[in-house]
């Protein structure tokens, strides 16, 4: 199924000229005289710390159906307006102490965004990928914010079209973001989503391509998913519920009509679900898919002739697939009967919503998980995982299969932007933690291979001084739990230096070993950069997700935990200079880990952390509460009620001795709400027993991605180095 989400390669350079995969701007020693930086400590510069905020209690009673009541004294600091002006007080003063805590680092924060900006290449471009007669491709130009959309029809060497000015667009805003935009089939039009606040509440216009002119059409209220009917006429779209957000109607809106008079298509009842529209491979059909947790359900229709559209295989628990069409069949993606998924087949012709006409193409694998397929002609490409690791089996009609093949121990890689079916060659990504993400293409007939782009890494960067290794951890039940490490060449294994740990760990969201220019940062001063693969993730089949969710749940904070231990007790780092990084999920991470092991890290840094679990599961009207009722547990169950509660990380505060803390937010974040890491900070001032500094940071003017802007983004990523920096002892590095 294909529609423009902005296009991954394109997303893929957004993302690493915006810092998450991202890193200085001094010139790097060269390849044969490069060595890691010693271990030597330097002592902090935020010895003196001045008086905190602190937040007043006033006791509010949460209760939950079974009768469970607990006090939270900073609940009222929640204001789904972001109006209460006590509570905006609040935030302000927190961040003004921020300011005041870290100005003795202001000369070192300057010179790591200087590194980071340092190792972007600013006029930089995406690959060019062909579809409908079109190259698309994304380029930034030097000292601007934001990426151009463009393309050239039948040649790269045609004038361009630009589609998409975004730093236009996002002149005179505090945030912007362009999440997707789809080219009518007759190529007249264009339909774009855009946020402006990083709600992920998106508003919908509609270009004409021949002009530039936008229309009059503005559609407010809907998620970043478009899809155009063949008439060229018709576009749409998933209509989200004003409060919690959920994707909740699928409308159709004829061009030039009345937008409130839009048709509705279908509508979502099942608060666990989420939704999302697009056409199928072979462009024959629209289609609606919904999916939970645990189960999902496609209905579509033919593209040529819309009408009702028609449930594919009706949903059912713990029953998951997703279906393409090509080539006159049906390949589907599916766990049914298989944990790890299969693929099976359906002919042209042969009834929908009867499974036992499915036939079986690639058997289930105990060994192999199988997380997606893109349909060719002759062949398709199977996104698999296997031992930890990504790869990409390539499976011709005729039964010949072979793997594209990768030659580092630790690396991610997958499908890239495919748009045209009718082709030999297959385009890829792949990264590792050493090597820059890259876009290859190989001929599937004769094996030849090309690289099109590694992504540039300027400031001297140079591969060939550092060092990745997969390593794996014993965890306390005796499990294997694998570890990617990067470090300086020259590093030594004395259980001096300092370690900076990342992990996810939740949704079956994988943490793969990926190229972050930023890390270097931190690498290049001593630092050893470790990626926990622990359980929660799909890194070693969808059993390692289900071990790491509902009742689970503890096993994702244990295993973060055992890493750092093994890396500790190898040497690799010394026990009091260990940091801990993690974000919304991976916050809760940070959070529940601060508890139980506080000992165990010198600073954790926890952006927009998920920390506030029982109350927030208990609260059907915030954003995304019903969908995952399958991940963390419904707690108006006793049974996950007393369960969440035991690792909640607001809840389990307690009067102890925690690690020097950064806590970042932002105060329009639809996917965790503000006011979580608010109380819980709050908390952790009232109760925690330590001198260390605790800082509190709300962009005012963001979400749950922080501000839009690639280079606003190296900024906050500053000032969290020069933070890890300082505890750490390596600012004289």
């Amino acid at each position: 199924m294909t529609t423009r989400l902005l296009p991954f390669a394109a997303s893929l350079l957004a993302v690493a000229l915006a810092g998450c995969y991202s890193p200085p701007a001094e010139p790097e020693a060269s390849a044969d005289t490069a060595t890691a930086a010693p271990a030597v400590r330097s002592p902090s510069a935020l010895a003196e710390l001045p008086p905190a905020p602190v937040a007043a209690a006033k006791p509010y009673e949460v209760k939950a159906p079974h009768g469970a009541a607990r006090n939270d004294e900073y609940y009222w600091l929640r204001d789904d307006k972001r109006e209460n002006p006590e509570m905006l007080a609040y935030l302000n003063a927190e961040n003004a102490y921020t300011d005041t805590v870290l100005k003795p680092l202001e000369a070192l924060e300057e010179t790591l965004y200087n590194e980071l900006v340092g190792r972007v290449k600013q006029d930089d471009s995406s690959v060019p990928y062909f579809e409908d007669g079109y190259w698309y491709y994304t380029r930034f130009e030097t000292g601007k914010e934001y990426p151009i959309h463009a393309r050239r029809k039948g040649s790269m060497d045609a004038d361009e079209q630009v589609l998409f000015e975004v730093n236009e667009l996002a002149a005179g805003k505090s945030f912007y973001q362009l999440g997707t935009y789809e080219v009518s089939p007759d190529d007249r039009l264009v339909a774009y989503a855009e946020d402006t606040n990083g709600r992920r509440q998106y508003t919908v216009r509609i270009k004409d391509l021949a002009t530039g002119e936008v229309l009059p059409d503005v559609i407010t209220g809907v998620s970043a998913n478009l899809m155009w009917g063949d008439d060229g006429r018709t576009l749409y779209y998933v209509e989200n519920d004003p409060v919690t957000l959920l994707t909740k109607r699928v409308k159709a809106h004829v061009v030039g009509g009345d937008v409130a008079k839009a048709k509705l298509v279908y509508e979502e009842t099942d608060e666990t679900f989420y939704m999302g529209i697009g056409r199928t491979r072979s462009d024959d059909y629209l289609c609606i898919s919904v999916s939970s947790t645990v189960s999902s359900e496609m209905r579509c229709t033919e593209a040529d002739a819309p009408g009702e559209f028609k449930v594919f295989a009706p949903r059912q628990r713990d029953f998951e697939y997703d279906a393409d069409h090509y080539g006159g069949r049906w390949v589907v993606h599916t766990n049914w009967d298989a944990t790890n998924f299969r693929v099976m087949t359906l002919a042209d012709g042969q009834p929908w919503g009867d499974r036992g006409q499915w036939q079986e193409l690639v058997p289930h694998s105990a060994d192999v998980l199988i997380s997606g397929v893109t349909l060719f002609k002759g062949f398709m490409a199977i996104g698999e995982r296997s031992g930890g690791l990504q790869r990409v089996r390539i499976r011709h009609d005729d039964g010949k299969e072979e793997f594209v093949q990768a030659e580092e121990s630790a690396y991610s890689m997958g499908v890239s932007i495919n748009a045209e079916p009718e082709t030999d060659w297959l385009r890829y990504t792949y990264t590792s933690l050493t090597t820059p993400a890259s876009t290859f293409e190989v001929n599937v007939r004769t094996g030849e291979r090309k690289l099109l782009k590694e992504q540039p890494v300027l400031g001297g960067f140079d591969k060939a001084n550092y060092v990745t290794e997969r390593l794996w951890a014993t965890a306390r039940d005796g499990t294997k739990v694998p570890v990617s490490l990067l470090y300086r060449k020259g590093f030594e294994k004395n259980g001096q230096a300092a370690l900076y740990q990342y992990s996810y760990g939740s949704y079956g969201s994988s943490s793969d070993p990926g190229f972050n220019a930023n890390v270097i940062s931190l690498v290049d001063r001593g630092a050893v950069y470790a990626v926990a693969h622990i359980r929660g993730g799909q890194e070693m089949g969808r059993q390692w997700y289900e071990d790491g969710k509902l009742l689970n749940k503890i096993n994702t904070f244990t295993d973060f935990i055992d890493v750092t231990d093994f890396l500790v007790k190898e040497g690799y780092a010394a026990p009091d200079r260990v940091a801990a990084m993690g974000g919304s999920a991976g916050g809760l991470l940070m959070g529940a880990v601060a508890n139980m092991a506080p000992e165990k890290y010198k600073v954790m840094v926890a952006h927009v952390p998920f920390v506030d679990v029982v109350t927030t599961m208990l609260d059907e009207s915030i954003p995304l509460t019903t969908n995952e009722f399958d991940e963390w547990g419904n707690p108006k169950d006793p049974v996950f009620y007393d369960y969440m509660l035991s690792y909640s990380p607001y809840d389990q505060v307690a009067a102890k001795a925690y690690p020097s803390m950064l806590v970042t937010t932002g105060l329009w974040d639809s996917q965790v709400q503000y006011f979580e890491p608010a109380k819980w900070v709050a908390r952790l001032r009232a109760k925690k027993t330590d001198a260390n500094p605790l800082l509190f940071r709300t962009n005012m003017e963001a979400g749950h991605g922080g501000k839009s802007g690639r280079f606003q983004r190296y900024r906050e990523r500053a000032e969290e180095y020069a933070f890890v920096l300082d505890q750490l002892g390596l600012v004289q590095q």
